[in-house]
């Protein structure tokens, strides 16, 4: 099993129940200690994360 962060799970439950958009989740990407990595952004989209400029 991949090790995730520590908020993983609870990012993927909002945005599968609809509850998150995937903008909030984008938000999420590199906060530290409650945010989520770009390569779970992309698991739990389904779309590639590309860092705005």
């Amino acid at each position: 099993m991949a090790m995730h962060s520590k908020n993983y799970l609870m990012v993927k439950r909002n945005y599968d129940r609809g509850l998150w958009t995937k903008e909030q989740v984008y938000a999420l990407v590199g906060v530290p200690k409650t945010g989520i990595t770009e390569a779970e952004y992309e698991q739990i989209t389904g779309e590639p994360y590309v860092p705005e400029n």
